[in-house]
């Protein structure tokens, strides 16, 4: 799990930079910031959820 994770953030990551490197992809950037925060915030509530 933690491994689909990292792998999730890091092509999510890439994207953002990706974005922002080329003017044209500015969406690009966008949609890549706001899938790694919901990856952050998805595998938080994982690690949560299951220490209870």
């Amino acid at each position: 799990m933690w491994t689909l994770l990292i792998v999730l953030l890091v092509i999510w990551l890439g994207l953002s930079v990706l974005g922002f490197v080329v003017k044209g992809l500015l969406w690009l950037a966008v949609l890549g910031v706001v899938l790694f925060l919901a990856t952050l915030v998805f595998g938080f509530l994982r690690r949560g959820r299951s220490k209870v």
